[in-house]
């Protein structure tokens, strides 16, 4: 349908779409500020104020941990598009920033594959998509390890009172479900949406080792360096948790906000109910808890989205030459 508008009317329609992403995310991020449920912003200011949480070298340090933590975010990504199209390190900043901008306030982050996609030309995009997914399942694989690691160190720990019934229960229908998909999977017409799963499982398999362990890589550095964030705002707030003791309950959190799907508006419900039932168990006041919460979602996800904002506003649309379906996965 856009292909029958004017250039002009076609132009006016992409700048209103980037205009609404930034307004979007700008009015999200002012309305999980101002009407938080679970923590009042002037108790949220108070509290870091008295923690000295603004000192120049707290400011710094946290800076430098999230500079690095999205550093190997866009290196992950240029190592994956590579196999498609040669890009220069700040194209995969622009990339990687503008995306996070545009699916701030969508579901789970799923626009972070279209806006990415929609960087490439048409033949190009299915490919874009599948490398996206590959990014964000090795950053799961990861968060899932250290998680159920840290989570069984929990159990232990804390004798927390499980029914083990339960959770045979819940693995039995996780299994299912990944039996039926494997099964799916094994015939030759199966398909997710146009993508043909033998093409996808030839992708995969051309794809070097060496991307895929690098890919690996960058997630655990990720992990390692916002994990640690966590910790150093735990130390801020006066916490007398050890590194090993805060990493059991980190790892567990991670695990459970990674594998529990959420809309946006109910975003922070969920991460913050999460993170005070854990820490709970430590002994660590409710409001520092919601406080560091916010301050790392600030951090890792406010702040990169401001930049990222200049980069959608500045976007502009390739035209779609020359469009080959055969080079399509």
């Amino acid at each position: 349908m856009l292909s029958t508008l004017p250039y002009k009317t076609k132009q006016f329609f992409f700048v209103l779409i980037k205009i609404s992403i930034v307004v979007g995310a700008t009015y999200f991020i002012y309305k999980k500020l101002t009407t938080n449920e679970n923590i009042d912003f002037y108790a949220f200011i108070q509290l870091l104020s008295k923690n000295n949480a603004f000192s120049m070298k707290n400011i710094v340090f946290l800076l430098v941990l999230t500079s690095f933590n999205w550093f190997f975010e866009i290196l992950k990504w240029k190592n994956l598009v590579c196999l498609v199209k040669q890009i220069a390190f700040f194209e995969a900043l622009k990339q990687s920033l503008a995306a996070l901008t545009a699916s701030l306030f969508t579901p789970n982050r799923i626009g972070d594959y279209g806006a990415k996609a929609i960087y490439y030309k048409r033949p190009l995009r299915k490919r874009i998509l599948l490398l996206n997914l590959i990014s964000n399942m090795a950053q799961m694989s990861v968060t899932l390890v250290f998680g159920i690691v840290g989570f069984s160190i929990f159990i232990t720990k804390y004798n927390v009172d499980i029914s083990y019934f339960n959770l045979l229960r819940y693995i039995t229908l996780v299994m299912i479900i990944i039996s039926v998909f494997a099964v799916g999977v094994s015939y030759n017409k199966f398909s997710i949406r146009g993508f043909s799963m033998d093409r996808i499982k030839a992708f995969i398999k051309s794809i070097a080792s060496i991307t895929h362990l690098k890919n690996i890589l960058f997630s655990v550095f990720r992990y390692f360096i916002f994990s640690f964030q966590f910790y150093y705002l735990l130390h801020i707030f006066g916490t007398d948790l050890s590194y090993y003791e805060a990493m059991i309950i980190i790892t567990s959190m991670y695990l459970f906000v990674s594998v529990i799907p959420t809309i946006f508006v109910f975003d922070v419900v969920v991460k913050g109910s999460i993170a005070l039932y854990l820490f709970n168990f430590a002994g660590v006041d409710n409001l520092t808890i919601l406080s560091i919460t916010m301050l790392m979602w600030l951090l890792n996800f406010v702040l990169p989205s401001f930049f990222g904002s200049f980069y959608v506003l500045n976007f502009n649309f390739q035209k779609d030459l020359n469009h080959n379906p055969n080079t399509e996965i």
